[in-house]
Formats: structure tokens, C-alpha cells, sequence
């Protein structure tokens, strides 16, 4: 591990605390390099699962003109968002579209879907193709329910990012249904995001179960200290920290009030 673990929340992924980035699994082939938060595929780790109501928090980067093939998903919320260039979604349900930095994407698989996700916009716009790789965190959350109609939904929320508070992304949770945010199919879990300028800071929220990333920048995350991009902290039973941007930085925060076993 190249940057150590702050012995405040230096705790194992199965009871919560800090996970630095060059701790992650990796998946690197000729044209994606995926780190995972969490077991994913091939690499699994029976302490590592989830955490509350998050099951997967995966780091994409995929190189132009490749990208995911059509694959299916079931009983499953699966949050898309992009850090940089831009990313096409088709599915079985007829939706496609780009997606694109503050444009939140969310897909309920439920009782199953077809999708494939590919950096090759220029198929749908008719411009000339580009060199641009697409940098993505795709982040799975588990529904109320089984066996839902499947569903998409995508808005624009970069404004209001850009003005540096912390801003929901997407929830379920009924208390966010006058946010601008997508809706998830679970009325526990919130996604919430902030795009920081040196110095600037958020309070985090408090929930029995939250997941903090750092896709972009380093902040210092009070009474733990600084983190760095790739780094995440998972917190038990926590809330009311502030975190400080130390340069330009982008963090995402599950809020969850609720494990999977409750959900």
C-alpha cells in the first residue's frame, strides 16, 4: 500500500474505515482499467461485499471506440457517473443517449435489461470520431424490491455541482423528493456529490452507513487526514465531518439508513 492508513479509520472493509486506492482489485485489459471498491467478477473477497446498501463502487476508464458489449443485469439500481469524455448507453428498453460530466445516468435493471455502455459517441452524434478516453465511476445499489419494471432516467445537474455544496445526485430516500435528483428504487439510500475549489469544504451527512469517494483531487477529511484520488472512507453509525478540498477535487457520499439485510 503506497500511502498508508490513517490509524483513525484504518479498520477492515468488512466493519468499515479507509481504503486507499492502491489497495483496490484491479481489471486491466487492452482497453478498460477498472479498480474496484469492492469484490467485482473474478476478484472477490468474502470481507469485502458491501457496505450498507452499496455493492458496487467500480473506477472505469475505457478507451476510445471499445467499451462494454451488451450484457444483462437484474434486480439491480446502477448509477453512472462521468468525470471525463463521454459515454454511450443503449439498452433492451430502447433507451440510449451520451452521457456526459454532470449528466446523472440511473438504470433499474429490475426483473432483467439488456445494456451496453461504450465510448464511441461520435455512432449517435455523426461527428468525426475522437481520442478522448471516458473516465466513469459505476456505482450498484440494491432495490426495495425484487422484480421491478425496468427503468432509465438521466439529468442534468452541472450547475448546480459547480457551485461547490454538496448536492444530491440521486435517492429514494422521501425526504429528497423535491431535490433535482434521480430517483432510485430505495427509499434508504441517497447519492450525493461536490465538485471542490481549493479550500472549500462540505459537511457530510449523518447516517448509520456512508460511503465517501475521492474520484478526483485530494481533500482532508476531518480528525482522519488527507486522501487522495482513488481513496475512499467507509463510515458505521457517523455523520457531521467536514472535508476540505486541497486542490480542485470532486468527492460522491452515499448516505444509506440501511444494511442489506433491512433493506
Amino acid at each position: 500500500m503506497g500511502s498508508g492508513r490513517h490509524p483513525a479509520t484504518a479498520r477492515g472493509p468488512g466493519e468499515g474505515g479507509a481504503s486507499r486506492a492502491d489497495d483496490r482489485a484491479a481489471t486491466k485489459i487492452a482497453w478498460l482499467d477498472s479498480k474496484h471498491s469492492f469484490s467485482f467478477g473474478g476478484h472477490y473477497e468474502p470481507d469485502n461485499t458491501h457496505h450498507g446498501l452499496l455493492l458496487v463502487n467500480n473506477d472505469d476508464i475505457v478507451k476510445p471506440g471499445s467499451g462494454f458489449d451488451t450484457h444483462p443485469h437484474r434486480d439491480m439500481e446502477i448509477v453512472t457517473w462521468v468525470l471525463r469524455g463521454s459515454l454511450v448507453h443503449q439498452d433492451s428498453t430502447g433507451h440510449s443517449g451520451v452521457i456526459y460530466p454532470g449528466l446523472a445516468q440511473r438504470m433499474s435493471a429490475g426483473r432483467g435489461i439488456l445494456h451496453s455502455e461504450k465510448n464511441d459517441s461520435w455512432t449517435l452524434t455523426g461527428e468525426q470520431s475522437h481520442a478522448e478516453p471516458v473516465h466513469f465511476v459505476q456505482m450498484w445499489v440494491v432495490p426495495d424490491e425484487s422484480g421491478i419494471t425496468p427503468g432509465y432516467q438521466q439529468l442534468e445537474i452541472d450547475d448546480e455541482l459547480l457551485r461547490g455544496g454538496l448536492v444530491t445526485i440521486a435517492s429514494g430516500m422521501p425526504e429528497h423528493s423535491d431535490a433535482a435528483a434521480i430517483t432510485i428504487a430505495n427509499r434508504y439510500a441517497a447519492l450525493h456529490g461536490a465538485r471542490l475549489q481549493p479550500g472549500q469544504s462540505v459537511e457530510l451527512p449523518d447516517a448509520p452507513y456512508l460511503h465517501l469517494f475521492v474520484p478526483r483531487g485530494e481533500v482532508v477529511l476531518e480528525g482522519a487526514g488527507p486522501l487522495h484520488e482513488g481513496d475512499a472512507v467507509r463510515f458505521t453509525a457517523s455523520g457531521g465531518q467536514r472535508v476540505t478540498a486541497i486542490d480542485a477535487a470532486e468527492i460522491l457520499v452515499w448516505e444509506m439508513h440501511a444494511g442489506l439485510s433491512a433493506a
